[in-house]
């Protein structure tokens, strides 16, 4: 298993991680004997937005005797209440239920506490001025909560999370059907139907919040990385391709900023599937030729840092050549964390060659030599 840095909270956490909302479906031996089962192939972070009694219990039994070896994620303002789930902002309901959320977890902290899904700017509003934040904050200082994160699917409200100096990591909806969308406050219409018109490559909004969260070292963990499993259908993809774990977890985990995907178990067969990532070729993980040759696709002309475009006779790295690059002009000027993490790579675009073989392979038709003498000629090598 591979680890990444969570953005500034300083926690290695595993590439692939444990959604946990498809727990209550099996018996509670099963499912504390699944977490165990994925904790032993080193995935070391699990999602508990699940407010329902039997969903945390199982995590808690799983988590026994090793608890310090688990990232947990631990939402504020998910609720039961009268046998179901409930968002809200309560105070009356929030503080039961994360008190209950620790003694079930058999813990007395959370990793990482999470405000819980917040789509709409109303409802950003209402909650970061009033008692709710301040009970995060509090939970915070002391030592309950080791860092604050939040979950969203809208872009916008990432943006401003980002932009608040303490929210240090945030959980988000990424899958290539779900980026072609603009932002919406209306989760449920991500799910609706797709068209050509719709389908016109990465929406700016999104690649700017996965631009900002690289920038300002807030790390992106996913959710809903497989759209809800649509994507591994044909008949149910908007592309009307299937893909494989193996791809989306692939371009989950090339998005910027994000540190882990976290995907919904059923089987321990399902756990080997997603783990096979660490072990897989570029072959098995080319989520690229697959949207490349879906009929509904518009990704022309944009670099996905697919690295399709490899080997480089100069050895550049061109995908993290483009990566930087785009997150240089996003703004005004180059800042100094992205400068230096250009400067430290072993090849920059300087010494590209211009013999254009990359631009032979690129899926999508990026002008790969004529970034590379824009990427030079902005960062000075």
């Amino acid at each position: 298993m591979n680890y990444r840095s969570l953005g500034k909270t300083g926690l290695r956490v595993s590439e692939i991680g444990f959604g946990g909302e498809w727990l209550e479906r099996h018996e509670e031996q099963e499912s504390v004997e699944l977490l165990k089962y994925a904790h032993s192939h080193g995935i070391n972070i699990v999602d508990c937005w699940m407010p329902d009694p039997k969903s945390r219990d199982i995590i808690g039994q799983a988590m026994e005797g090793c608890r310090d070896s688990w990232y947990v994620e631990g939402h504020i303002g998910s609720t039961y209440q009268n046998g179901q789930y409930v968002r809200t902002r309560d105070m009356n309901h929030v503080r039961p239920a994360f008190e209950d959320l620790l003694k079930r977890l058999k813990t007395d902290y959370i990793d990482l506490g999470m405000i819980h899904y917040i789509d709409s700017v109303d409802e950003w509003n209402s909650v970061m001025n009033g008692e709710f934040i301040e009970y995060v904050h509090e939970l915070h200082e002391k030592g309950i909560i080791k860092h604050i994160g939040l979950s969203t699917h809208n872009p916008v409200i990432g943006k401003l999370a980002v932009e608040t100096g303490f929210i240090e990591m945030i959980l988000f909806s990424i899958n290539p059907a779900f980026d072609m969308r603009p932002a919406t406050e209306e989760l449920e219409s991500m799910f609706g139907g797709y068209d050509q018109d719709q389908l016109s490559g990465i929406d700016p909004e999104r690649a700017r919040f996965y631009q900002m969260c690289e920038e300002q070292n807030v790390g992106i963990t996913v959710m809903k990385g497989f759209f809800g499993g649509a994507l591994l259908s044909k008949d149910r993809s908007p592309f009307d391709v299937a893909f494989t774990p193996v791809q989306l977890i692939h371009y989950a985990l090339t998005r910027p900023g994000v540190s882990s995907i976290l995907c919904g178990y059923d089987t321990k067969e399902q756990i080997d599937e997603a783990v096979a990532y660490e072990t897989a070729s570029d072959d098995e993980k080319d989520y690229a030729s697959v949207i490349a040759n879906a009929p509904f696709h518009s990704y022309s002309g944009q670099c996905t840092y697919c690295g399709h475009c490899k080997p480089c006779p100069m050895n550049i790295d061109i995908a993290m050549v483009n990566k930087f690059y785009d997150l240089a002009t996003a703004q005004p000027t180059v800042s100094e964390s992205v400068m230096e993490h250009y400067k430290a790579l072993e090849h920059t675009a300087s010494e590209c060659v211009g013999c254009r073989s990359c631009e032979s392979r690129c899926p999508f038709g990026v002008g790969i030599a004529d970034r590379m003498n824009k990427a030079a000629e902005l960062f000075g090598c």
